[in-house]
């Protein structure tokens, strides 16, 4: 039987994805430097950010990799 096609993403989505990613990073990060607060606070804040970002990059993959690994592939002929 032959495999059903994965499904990729548009090259207008990726770069729509990573433009959002760096305007909010950027964002956050001109937004802590221009805070008024001692220079400890907006290093705090800076690291709690990048502690964030990289927990949703983890958790994100996490949960891709489940549904990967659940996936189950129809077959039009198969019983139900």
């Amino acid at each position: 039987m032959s495999e059903t096609p994965v499904k990729q993403n548009t090259a207008a989505f990726y770069g729509q994805a990573v433009a959002s990613f760096a305007v909010a990073m950027a964002a956050t990060a001109i937004g802590i430097y221009r805070l008024d607060a001692d220079s400890w606070v907006r290093a705090f804040l800076g690291i709690a950010v990048l502690y964030l970002v990289t927990s949703a990059f983890t958790l994100a993959k996490v949960i891709r990799d489940r549904q990967d690994a659940t996936a189950h592939v129809y077959h039009p002929f198969e019983k139900l």
